[in-house]
């Protein structure tokens, strides 16, 4: 049975880059890797509906905090059993997004923190009435909502097919979201989690994704990641 980790943090925080890495430090073990990232746009219809609805479509669908959460959800749920089956042949499966975005992001929007209801009533949908598989551990990649800002930015105008969806270009949701990220931590909820940040060099990161890959796949003499662990890594990007 594989290890499944989650890579979380804002919009433009650099998640991909994080996952890479990791998923090379895996490789370079000797292990397997399978990865998923959410929400699936091109391949489940509640999330194309969610993001149709995030660049301005569906009316008023994107203002119901609820709405956008259940369908966020339904796409995670969907991909639950090839999720399951990852897990199960693989020695490590990364997810770029998972649970734990559904309540940073709409715990912000309705400006409520992680004791709030919108953070146990995620937990309860997806977890237990959707039964999407809980990860074994999370990473949040910590970034300034500045420079989360401005990689979006960026992105965008090297890219004209990625324009900033709705909660992108919200930099108070973006604000608001990455205190309730640090409160998940705080809580080490759903699973453990490790924290990276935006110093350091690239081989800093490197070393990062060798020493955590080690943990999770039982071969490290550090143990499991706490709650407490924060690793300062490289300036990542998208």
């Amino acid at each position: 049975m594989g290890v499944v980790v989650a890579v979380e943090g804002l919009d433009g925080a650099g998640k991909a880059t994080l996952v890479a890495a990791l998923a090379d430090a895996a490789r370079a073990r000797g292990a397997t890797v399978g990865a998923f990232a959410f929400p699936r746009y091109d391949a489940d219809v509640h999330a194309a509906l969610a993001g149709e609805a995030l660049h301005g479509g569906h009316g008023d669908l994107r203002g119901s905090i609820h709405a956008m959460a259940v369908l966020f959800a339904l796409d995670r749920a969907g991909a639950a059993v090839p999720l399951q089956a990852a897990r199960e042949e693989h020695d490590l499966v990364l997810v770029d997004r998972y649970v734990a975005s559904n309540a940073a992001y709409g715990a912000a929007r309705c400006g409520e923190d992680v004791d709030g209801p919108f953070v146990a009533w995620v937990h309860a949908l997806e977890i237990g009435r959707l039964g999407v598989p809980a990860p074994d551990a999370h990473v949040l990649v910590r970034v300034p909502g500045e420079l989360a800002a401005q990689r979006v930015r960026d992105r965008a105008a090297a890219d004209p097919t990625r324009a900033p969806d709705g909660y992108e270009a919200d930099a108070a949701l973006q604000a608001r979201c990455a205190a309730v990220y640090d409160q998940l931590v705080e809580r080490s909820w759903l699973a453990p989690w490790a924290v990276v940040g935006t110093d350091g060099d690239r081989a800093s990161l490197t070393r990062t994704a060798e020493s955590w890959v080690s943990d999770w796949l039982g071969t490290g003499s550090s143990g499991d990641i706490g709650p407490g662990s924060s690793v300062r890594s490289d300036t990542i990007e998208t």
